[in-house]
């Protein structure tokens, strides 16, 4: 009995299945979960953004330091700057100045537009505060600028319910350029410009002319460190997008312009630096037919702002 027990042992006994996991591991997982649900994608992190603001976003850091005062030196400029309407805090004008049309107009505009010190001074005066510039007896002095914080322009687009449409520029040296960007940024309804503190272009007066007005309503924020900023643009959940000539994409394909981004440019020689373009999200370029190698930082914002602009409409 005991010999037949032991060779009835070496059966096989019933064995524990798989209870259907097997069967169900071949099933389909259902639909893809919307882009706001992937971890990861641009506008996961977005909607993370949203739900922190919700619960009590941290205050706006205000102030993104001041440039130095400056002056606006010679008949012709001071007219224009005043035109323009560029801040200016005192207009020094030469004793015994030859009083012609300019001198007249300048004097005007002073009057009309109020607030400005009219200030008379002897040409040596005039000369060692111009450290001898052909100043022609009248010259303008221009207040620092007050730059905004780099957060505050993502915080001010919240605040107004809109997703944030920024324009940094990398390595942009040309006040002319950063005041058409200013411009275009007013005009596309996009909330503000960050620049580098150190080798790049600031607001001016020069600056200030070229945005005609705009500058009086679109900040402009400074960075101690673009590729910080941008960054830390990205952990709030905003599509930092670069403009390069070897782009993956051209500019019309990407859909990322339809939520909050912030649109990088760079020189017009030399592009985006390399730390820059590595911190970029995606890069893009923009489509070029009449065979042109680059644009200038103020056309390539305006076609880019543009094309965001009409994908928001």
């Amino acid at each position: 009995m005991a010999a037949s027990n032991r060779r009835m042992s070496g059966k096989k006994g019933a064995q524990v299945g798989s209870g259907g996991q097997r069967r169900r591991g071949l099933e389909g997982k259902g639909p893809t979960p919307p882009a706001e649900m992937r971890k990861g994608h641009a506008k996961q992190r977005a909607a993370a953004a949203k739900v922190r603001r919700a619960q009590g976003r941290p205050p706006q850091r205000k102030g993104g330091g001041r440039s130095t005062s400056e002056l606006v030196v010679g008949r012709n400029p001071v007219v224009e700057a005043l035109r323009e309407g560029v801040p200016a805090t005192t207009l020094y004008v030469q004793q015994f100045i030859d009083n012609d049309e300019r001198v007249r107009e300048a004097l005007q505009l002073v009057a009309e537009r109020g607030g400005i010190n009219l200030m008379e001074a002897p040409r040596p005066e005039l000369d060692r505060m111009t450290n001898g510039l052909n100043h022609q007896g009248l010259v303008l002095q221009v207040p620092p600028y007050e730059y905004a914080h780099p957060e505050d322009l993502a915080g001010a687009a919240y605040d107004q319910g809109e997703d944030p449409l920024i324009v940094a520029l990398d390595g942009v040296t040309d006040p002319r350029n950063l005041g058409a960007v200013v411009r275009s940024v007013s005009a596309f309804g996009g909330h503000g410009v960050v620049v580098p503190e150190r080798r790049a272009a600031g607001m001016t007066a020069g600056a200030w002319k070229t945005s005609a007005g705009t500058a009086a309503r679109t900040p402009v924020a400074r960075a101690t460190n673009l590729t910080r900023a941008l960054e830390s643009y990205k952990k709030a959940g905003i599509t930092v997008v670069g403009l390069a000539a070897d782009g993956e994409a051209e500019v019309q394909e990407l859909r990322a312009l339809e939520g909050p981004v912030v649109i990088v440019v760079g020189s017009e020689g030399k592009g985006l630096s390399r730390l820059v373009g590595e911190t970029c999200d995606f890069r893009v370029r923009i489509p070029m037919p009449g065979g042109a190698e680059s644009l200038n930082a103020g056309v390539a914002a305006g076609i880019v702002l543009y094309e965001a602009a009409r994908r928001r409409a």
